[in-house]
């Protein structure tokens, strides 16, 4: 934006203007004017300098010139003595290439491997370029799962995921997962067509102000205006994603920054020859416009990655944290999902963790950090164990309503706060809680791409970043070594989690009013697990219930929608998911409402033959808002759905689906273990369990 307003300022049109101004010109031919071309230069860097100060050079001596009273006049002049290119921009007006291969070109240097996508004429030759450089494209049936299927290769890739989407409808229907992808950190780039420069506003098909859209939900936005703008601008859109806070970015290309000199000229040309002065001067406006387009377009630019900027705890902080943490009897960590973060490895902050020797509570995607059965890791009993904590470390965990916003934290306790967001650090700190130590931190350049950089450089400023919670963990456990936390802290957590969760086991066996137990159909899913699987959780009431009983077996095999609480993301994020591990089993768990939202990517899955399966659980009810509405409002209007025959809905799709009801009870682990084989023949697998109703979340709540 600075960069647009200093180059479109008023003062250095004036200034320009000076160069055409005709009482000026004798003056001009005594001492040329320096410092208004430089000025004009900088302002139209499309420019040609010294070619410019040739040709100004000549009007200046040139006493035809002189008498001109205004740029009508030297218009006319310049018409009459064939001067018509005194100022066009050098332009490679036979090149077949277009803006789409530079695009290409940057993706492929930052290591992309995947640009999801729902086709449309204004990015159609961004998907040839990036195919034709090997770059995979997926198309989906929505664009929101295209964004949700980048969010998840972002997450579990420690890269850029990539979306690129049409103009208009094709881009409004991504805010959601553009918001959710920002809400959950995600480094995400979405790439948006728009309307040609010169129709902008004036009523072409899908044109909005789609600018106004993005600028609330992304870190970084850009309106790309010449062809030489891409590289640079997408460079810059891909460090920003990561550094920092990592988030969304935006860049909107018009469809003729896109295309190739000779289709985009064939549309500016005028359909017949023009007649009269204002005719002419429309002709050749459009043809500079044209020129300006494409004026260096090809010139070489490097599209390696600049470095990325990541928040780093100082020396006195990490010491200052040394220090209580060695004192603490009673500690304990709360990690969320920034602990998953580049550029410390998910595996190096479990290794870190498990030397710490502190009892830790996992949420978000650093769930599954440390294993499926590790004595470090309580699941139940959270309130009770921050009431008795002396110290509390909040490792990338926000104060926000998954922690009542700051009250369940004893104010005798010590806390240590680290967030790479200074407002997410302190959040609500100014009501129900106060850090001991806030990590504020100080900015460290990281290269992800160490092969590419060819002595790039870009500064980037985040007055608002603090501390990055995996490096932090990393350094804090090398401070302590040799230290660990008193034993029998963490051992009478765990006999309190064995306590519970044998009780909560004990629901499972019950017999529900009808249909099937949704506990029971979860714990043998979680019991037939494959080591390698990852768990995509995309609903409500099943879904929590899953959160619960389901254990990923390793870092980064846990994929939610984030504090967003986003319903349908579960296509998006299993397409992700399965593209970015192959070989790994991924299950989505869906209620029966969410998957209304992205059933239809079945169809996705099947065509780039990515077989997941789908565990639904079908109550034919929205139980997450019903188990409020009715006891308090006393009515269940619009919360009921139907037991509908999901299954079909895959197989029409080209996947298979399996009907799962009380007479299946018996076969439960057959079926699921026939789903898995199934998958491994490249099939896409849909089980839709019909399932009662239970206490088990009974007071949860959905607001």
């Amino acid at each position: 934006m600075s960069h647009a307003k200093e180059r479109f300022s008023f003062t250095n049109h004036l200034i320009s203007a000076t160069l055409l101004q005709g009482d000026l010109f004798p003056q001009h031919s005594r001492k040329f004017p320096d410092s208004a071309l430089g000025t004009t230069v900088e302002a139209y860097p499309m420019l040609d300098k010294a070619r410019l100060k040739t040709e100004l050079s000549l009007i200046y001596e040139n006493e035809d010139f002189q008498g001109c009273s205004g740029a009508l006049a030297l218009f006319q002049v310049v018409m009459e003595n064939n001067l018509q290119d005194t100022f066009t921009e050098t332009t490679e007006s036979k090149s077949p290439r277009h803006g789409g291969e530079s695009v290409a070109e940057v993706l492929r240097a930052h290591g992309v491997k995947f640009v999801f996508t729902l086709v449309g004429g204004h990015i159609s030759p961004i998907l040839v370029a990036c195919e034709k450089l090997g770059i995979r494209i997926v198309d989906t049936r929505h664009e929101a799962t295209a964004v949700f299927a980048a969010d998840a290769v972002a997450r579990l890739s420690c890269t850029v995921g990539v979306a690129a989407v049409t103009a208009g409808p094709g881009l409004t229907n991504t805010v959601t997962a553009v918001k959710n992808a920002q809400m959950a950190e995600s480094p995400l780039l979405l790439i948006g067509g728009a309307a040609a420069t010169l129709l902008q506003g004036r009523g072409a098909l899908k044109d909005i102000d789609q600018m106004s859209l993005f600028k609330p939900l992304c870190k970084f936005c850009a309106s790309v205006r010449t062809v030489r703008e891409i590289v640079p601008t997408v460079r810059k859109a891909l460090a920003v994603a990561q550094s920092g806070t990592p988030g969304p970015v935006f860049i909107e290309l018009p469809i003729d920054t896109l295309y190739p000199f000779h289709v985009v000229e064939k549309e500016f040309a005028p359909k017949n020859t023009p007649k009269g002065l204002m005719g002419k001067i429309t002709a050749r406006y459009l043809k500079n416009h044209l020129s300006n387009l494409f004026a260096g377009a090809w010139e070489n630019r490097d599209p390696s990655p600049l470095p990325v900027h990541i928040p780093q705890a100082t020396e006195d902080e990490i010491q200052r944290c040394v220090e209580l943490v060695s004192r603490a009897k009673k500690p304990v960590i709360l990690l969320g999902s920034q602990a998953t973060l580049p550029p410390t490895p998910a595996d190096d902050v479990r290794k870190a963790l498990e030397s710490l020797g502190i009892p830790c509570f996992l949420g978000g995607m650093s769930r599954g950090m440390l294993g499926k059965n590790s004595l470090l890791h309580i699941r139940q009993n959270r309130r009770d164990a921050l009431k008795d904590a002396d110290l509390v470390l909040l490792a990338g965990t926000v104060c926000d309503f998954r922690l009542g916003y700051g009250r369940v934290l004893n104010r005798r306790s010590k806390i240590i706060a680290v967030n790479r967001d200074r407002s997410q650090l302190l959040k609500n700190s100014d009501m129900f809680w106060k850090p001991t130590v806030a990590i504020q931190g100080e900015e460290v350049q990281f290269n992800f791409f160490p092969e590419y950089i060819m002595g790039s450089t870009l500064t980037i400023y985040f007055p608002n970043v603090s501390g990055d919670a995996g490096s932090f963990l990393l350094r804090l456990s090398k401070a302590l070594k040799g230290h660990r936390c008193p034993e029998e802290w963490p051992q009478s957590l765990k006999e309190g989690d064995y306590f519970k969760e044998k009780t909560k086991r004990a629901k499972a066996d019950e017999k529900t009013e009808m249909h099937l137990n949704p506990l029971n159909v979860l714990h043998r899913v979680d019991e037939l697990l494959n080591e390698d699987s990852i768990i995509v959780a995309a609903g409500g009431d099943f879904v929590g219930s899953a959160a619960y009983i389901m254990r990923p077996r390793g870092p980064l095999r846990w994929l939610d929608p984030g504090a967003f609480g986003t319903l349908g993301v579960g296509g998006g994020f299993a397409l992700g998911a399965k593209l970015c591990r192959p070989d790994s089993e991924v299950w989505i768990i869906y209620g029966d409402g969410s998957l209304g939202y992205s059933v239809a990517e079945f169809d996705t899955f099947t065509r780039h033959k990515t077989p997941v399966i789908a565990l639904v659980g079908n109550d034919a009810c929205w139980s997450q808002i019903s188990r409020e509405q009715v006891p308090l409002l006393g009515s269940n209007v619009a919360c009921g759905l139907a037991f509908t025959d999901y299954h079909i809905v895959a197989d029409g799709y080209g996947g298979k689906g399996y009907l799962v009801g009380r007479q299946d009870e018996s076969q439960l682990d057959d079926i699921i273990k026939k789903a898995q084989k199934e998958r491994r023949e490249r099939k896409a697998i849909l089980l839709n369990v019909l399932i009662g109703k239970t206490n088990f979340r009974e007071g949860s709540i959905s607001v």
